[in-house]
């Protein structure tokens, strides 16, 4: 349509038109004239709105979901921090646990031999090409410890101290090879040497050849002059082998250590010995041997063809 008066003049009288309607159509609420023509447009155009608002929705949705994304990755990484959170707390509280159990262990030992300790924990190791098994502990000069004490904890001997430092000492685990004990056999009191060999049992050089052991018996440490550098009772570990004497001064024995020495964690530095020898009383009591089964025999009767029948004479 060209723009020309006669157009112009259209335009203006339609937006009047429209205007008067609208207001009309206001007024009339439900009752107005032009109800049954919005009702037919609605029929007309609705399944056109419907469909527009079919294919718009879905790009709405996932704009609001990427809108929201970093809202839900914060609270994603938030539980996450508070899954590891609750880990480590898990883990700690296993691991405080387990030194508690250590510990309470320690001190029953301690006390059962009447040993003053000094608590301590490993912190090192010693250097994997230095050939030699040692650890390093957190305690030292300042603490009292001095060279060629006694090392134990819960379950028995671990080594003797023989570097100190200010605040820290390392310990020679009995079972390095250059480590050497004097042990007693329970009960019977036989006397030897225990020499470390490393991840292997502890092998020990009995002083009677003749000397009665077998597998199971159990060695505690003999003690040294002054009591250093073992004081007396420690529990050491438990024949494993009997070598047979062969007729040799002395008899060969292995022997399992009580002490796991790749799990060392809380340890007691002996720095008061007891009064006196506590003999064989640090060793835990011997677990009871299960009892032997009695054989139930049980006897069936089978009635033979000829046996009479109840109430009838043969």
């Amino acid at each position: 349509m060209r723009d020309t008066k006669e157009s112009r003049l259209l335009l203006v009288l339609l937006i009047a038109i429209a205007f008067a309607l609208i207001t009309v159509d206001i007024r009339g609420g439900e009752d107005s004239p032009v109800e049954g023509a919005r009702h037919a447009a609605a029929t007309v155009f609705g399944p056109i709105e419907n469909g527009v608002a079919s294919a718009v929705d879905p790009v709405g949705n996932a704009v609001a979901a990427v809108r929201d994304s970093g809202d839900r990755h914060d609270r994603i990484a938030q539980l996450e921090n508070d899954n590891a959170a609750l880990k480590a707390k898990l883990g700690s509280d296993d691991r405080n646990r387990s030194r508690v159990k250590q510990l309470d262990k320690m001190l029953k030992t301690a006390g059962a031999g009447q040993y003053g300790i000094k608590g301590a924990q490993v912190i090192a190791i010693g250097a994997a090409q230095g050939f030699s098994w040692t650890v390093t502990i957190d305690v030292g000069a300042n603490d009292g410890i001095k060279r060629d004490m006694t090392v134990l904890n819960g379950d028995g001997l671990v080594g003797r101290v023989t570097t100190v430092g200010p605040n820290t000492a390392t310990v020679l685990l009995a079972n390095d090879p250059d480590f050497t004990v004097g042990t007693r056999m329970e009960s019977t009191d036989e006397l030897g040497f225990a020499d470390g060999q490393g991840d292997r049992p502890l092998r020990v050089q009995l002083l009677n050849g003749k000397a009665k052991v077998a597998k199971g018996d159990r060695l505690v440490t003999f003690g040294s002059q002054a009591d250093k550098p073992f004081v007396p009772g420690v529990p050491v570990g438990v024949i494993s082998r009997v070598d047979p004497s062969g007729g040799d001064l002395t008899r060969t024995v292995y022997v399992r250590p009580f002490v796991s020495f790749t799990k060392l964690d809380i340890v007691g530095v002996v720095v008061e010995a007891p009064r006196k020898d506590p003999r064989d009383e640090v060793l835990p009591a011997k677990p009871k041997p299960k009892p032997t089964p009695t054989p139930t025999v049980t006897v069936t009767v089978t009635p033979s063809a000829d046996a009479p029948v109840d109430g009838q004479q043969q």
